[in-house]
């Protein structure tokens, strides 16, 4: 187990009244936040989403990616379905940081595509550990998902990690010109499940 739980409160959004829940890495003190919404003991599957920090587009309105469109899809969702998880691990930039981050699109401006940026800058394609997710969902004592993602790695590490999977809920939204490309690049080079309008308009 790589977390501890710390605290939890009322969360009042704009989809309803969720419990945010706050965890911290025993080994660097970093944090983590879980959205509960209504009673997650009764029974399970439970509608589980995966998001990782995105500062720019969760709260910035960045539209170079389909991060804030998601947050607030999944969000929605999740209170509409009257039980379900949001977790928010920060792990931004796909675990690069912020600042490297702005360097990768500093290098996108370029001409360079998300992989080829982050290679160019001394990082793998995607340097997220899934498995802080995994300890998340345990102390929730959930081990059973309904996960809402068009990534398979995200599942293919759950399940490693013990998460049983019962269904992938897709997540298409926020697509838009200025993420084309990116958008273009999670498919052809990471495998993301996405039936994106510019792929069918190639």
């Amino acid at each position: 187990m790589q977390l501890k739980n710390v605290a939890q409160a009322k969360l009042p959004t704009p989809w309803g009244v969720f419990t945010i829940v706050g965890f911290e890495e025993l080994a660097t003190g970093k944090d983590h936040v879980a959205m509960v919404f209504g009673d997650i003991t009764q029974q399970q599957p439970i509608l589980t989403r995966v998001h990782s920090e995105c500062l720019t587009g969760d709260a910035l309105f960045s539209l170079r990616c389909d991060c804030g469109f998601q947050l607030e899809a999944a969000l929605k969702q999740i209170a509409e379905a009257g039980t379900g998880v949001l977790l928010y691990h920060r792990q931004e930039g796909r675990n690069i940081g912020l600042l490297n981050k702005i360097k990768a699109y500093a290098l996108q401006d370029k001409g360079l595509d998300t992989v080829q940026a982050n290679n160019e800058l001394g990082f793998a394609a995607d340097e997220r550990d899934f498995t802080i997710c995994a300890d998340m969902l345990a102390l929730l004592g959930i081990n059973e998902i309904r996960i809402l993602t068009n990534n398979p790695e995200k599942i293919r590490v759950l399940e490693l990690a013990g998460i049983k999977i019962t269904e992938r809920v897709p997540l298409e939204v926020g697509e838009n010109p200025n993420n084309e490309d990116y958008l273009k690049t999670k498919v052809e080079k990471m495998g993301h499940i996405l039936h994106l309008h510019s792929l069918n308009n190639i």
